[in-house]
């Protein structure tokens, strides 16, 4: 299964990168653009999420009833997410319907109309209000905060609702003419593609003003997209705890981690496998099967441009936080006095490397792979490289991380339940995790 791709950039500065599956019919597409809630300032918080909803709102060409009509005509489903740094819309469609996908979704990225913002303010004002009532997203946001102290990456990409419902017309547009820059996307595609043939059609469709109407090109490749703020130092760490009437204790502990281009993040992820990742892992196995004190527990890392996350969740009833912590706390130990033996580390490899090929048989994963990476200038490494990658990771390699991201000084509490008291003394008792 070789993973060969090919990149060309435009004249505007639009790069196109696609990989070519031959035994497959459809193909994945998908428009990423360079802005996250990262790139938002406190006034801007959410606006990156709410730009993204009104794509779909219309476009120079295409009204919202007939963007659903032809992806619905065609099979097709499109979608769009919104991330820390980067903004995606994407499709799956059979390989004869990708030229009008194509034109749709480079009419709704680049020509939006930015219409019918008020309903759309109420629809995510509803998403924010859902969001609220749900501990088990909000929680990781709180981790954020006390781990990226007043930085971006600790905001939650939703936004704020005051931003939401405040924000006018003129400044979501000039927000988008600011970031929906040509040299800021990248077109990924991969499945039954001709790279040619989708370069062709890219330089057709989005030609640069002079070539077309002025009004229905893109921005001018010369405007530039604001700096993302540069990564926070390690801080403290910290102790966030929001009270709600919960059933249960929604518990985070982490820290910072490793960005998406350090060397290391193969062995991060080999770490991250043997402690919490999978059903088999030290986490799930004391926590939940040996001594039943959650449904969910589970270690997880992210990987931003120039730093990134690592963190466990726990959900508990107040019964069982403070024996659930204690376990938490006897695991942390146990990590980092041996993160790994031979057995596990053998374990960890094949099931990484054995995710990372079924993966591959998705046109949808690789694409993403294609789009992300490209975007962050990271290297598209081929599938020999990755498995040697992971193959290289040594039981030296998971002490020196466990020593340095999971050391108690690095690491950060969030939690929401019911009870602030109940969950400092649960705290105290398990003293590895305890901060302050």
């Amino acid at each position: 299964m070789s993973l060969e791709h090919r990149i060309t950039t435009l004249e505007s500065g639009v790069r196109i990168v696609t990989e070519l599956m031959p035994s497959v019919r459809s193909v994945s597409l998908g428009f990423w653009i360079r802005t996250g809630s990262r790139g938002e300032s406190d006034g801007e918080a959410g606006l990156s999420h709410l730009l993204e909803h009104l794509l779909f709102k219309g476009s120079s060409k295409y009204s919202s009833l007939e963007i659903d009509q032809i992806f619905d005509g065609m099979g097709a489903e499109l979608n769009a997410a919104t991330g820390k740094e980067t903004t995606s819309v994407y499709a799956r469609v059979i390989d004869e319907h990708l030229p009008k996908a194509f034109d749709v979704i480079a009419d709704m990225v680049f020509r939006p109309t930015l219409s019918e913002i008020d309903a759309e303010r109420a629809v995510i004002l509803e998403e924010i209000a859902m969001y609220e009532d749900d501990p088990q997203e909000k929680i990781f946001d709180i981790l954020g905060q006390a781990t990226f102290a007043g930085h971006p990456l600790g905001r939650a990409i939703i936004g704020h609702a005051a931003v939401i419902a405040d924000t006018p017309e003129t400044a979501i547009a000039r927000f988008h003419a600011a970031r929906y820059l040509p040299a800021n996307i990248v077109i990924a595609a991969a499945g039954a593609v001709d790279h040619d043939a989708l370069v062709a059609l890219a330089a057709e469709q989005l030609a640069p003003a002079g070539e077309a109407d002025p009004a229905d090109t893109p921005p001018p490749p010369a405007a530039t997209v604001p700096p993302l703020v540069p990564a926070p130092a390690v801080t403290p760490p910290a102790r966030h705890f929001e009270r709600k009437e919960t059933e249960q204790f929604h518990v985070c502990i982490g820290g910072q981690g490793l960005s998406r281009h350090d060397d290391r993040r193969f062995a991060l992820r080999v770490l991250d496998t043997i402690f919490g990742g999978t059903s088999s892992s030290r986490l799930f196995q004391e926590v939940r099967e040996r001594h039943g004190l959650a449904y969910s527990v589970y270690s997880f890392t992210n990987a931003f441009q120039d730093c990134g996350q690592i963190g466990l969740y726990l959900g508990t009833r107040a019964d069982n936080v403070g024996e659930a912590l204690r376990v938490v706390d006897g695991e942390l130990a146990r990590l980092r006095e041996e993160p790994a033996t031979a057995e596990e580390l053998a374990r960890a490899k094949e099931n990484l490397k054995g995710r990372v090929l079924l993966s591959l048989e998705s046109t949808g994963a690789r694409m993403s792979r294609l789009g992300s990476e490209t975007l962050a200038g990271a290297p598209l490494l081929g599938l020999d490289e990755v498995v040697a990658c992971i193959d290289a990771v040594n039981l030296d390699a998971l002490a020196e991380l466990t020593a340095e991201l999971w050391a108690p000084g690095r690491l950060s509490v969030a939690c929401i339940g019911p009870d602030e008291e109940r969950f400092e003394q649960a705290l105290a008792g398990a003293g590895a995790v305890a901060v302050g």
